[in-house]
């Protein structure tokens, strides 16, 4: 009787939140029309593609980093299920308790993580885009270990050695990959990059499938809302779109 009482409180909790979230007093009704069309042009151009990319499906990770919980909502309604988020302070305030609601939520990582955050980003997030450095290699890896929750992580990659933006430099990406899956055992599937804004993305694109493909990583995470088209063609297997989706980020 305690046991079938517990499951009674635990699916009201449930519903209570389920309410809570799905409340969406004024949503935004262009955050559905604009997801619409951004999975609309990543399906026409995943149909134009290299016939060696095509058969790779492209994830929408919806950047909702600083944006409304109104805009969210109307994401959530709308149907999307995979999320980008930068801080995992925020995010833990965010997505904590709509997870009850969405048990569907995959959560990525896409944002710089402190070494002292390494625990919550394992316990919170489904995927890890930012290993960026030994040190926060290493830390993951123990938390991963300590939590016996292994997640799947991408590289990032400074394609094109800004000193001022996260990623390893290219000419040492094939030693800090054997680090992190051989030494550490960290579950390391594709690679990242974000490309300097005065350059020319596609040519970033094109170096980092070509470092993805020399290491035998089959992920790609690259293209933002400017230039998702451009690395889809390029083999992107997901892309992170912010603005195109939710428009202008309440600052």
């Amino acid at each position: 009787m305690k046991s079938m009482s517990m499951n009674k409180d635990k699916n009201q909790m449930t519903s209570i939140t389920v309410e809570k979230w799905q409340q969406s007093d004024g949503a935004p009704v262009d955050v559905a029309s604009r997801l619409t069309t951004v999975q609309s042009q990543i399906n026409k151009a995943v149909d134009q593609r290299s016939q060696r990319y095509r058969a790779e499906p492209v994830i929408l990770v919806a950047v909702s980093k600083r944006q409304s919980e109104v805009k969210i909502n109307a994401a959530l309604a709308a149907g999307q299920r995979v999320f980008g988020e930068n801080r995992v302070q925020e995010a833990s305030q965010r997505w904590t308790d709509r997870r009850l609601a969405y048990s569907d939520l995959t959560l990525h990582l896409i944002g710089p993580l402190q070494t002292n955050k390494a625990a919550e980003a394992v316990a919170l997030f489904d995927v890890i885009e930012v290993v960026d450095r030994e040190k926060i290699a290493r830390a993951l890896a123990k938390e991963m270990a300590r939590q016996n929750r292994y997640l799947p992580c991408y590289i990032q990659v400074n394609t094109g050695e800004e000193p001022q933006k996260s990623g390893i430099f290219p000419d040492q990406l094939d030693d800090f990959t054997h680090f992190c899956k051989e030494e550490l055992a960290l579950p390391i599937i594709g690679l990242m990059c974000i490309p300097p804004i005065d350059e020319e993305a596609a040519m970033h694109f094109a170096l980092l499938n070509t470092m993805a493909q020399r290491l035998g990583l089959p992920k790609l995470s690259m293209g933002m809302s400017g230039d998702y088209i451009q690395a889809i063609g390029l083999g992107a297997t997901s892309v992170r779109v912010g603005s195109a989706i939710f428009g202008v980020r309440d600052d």
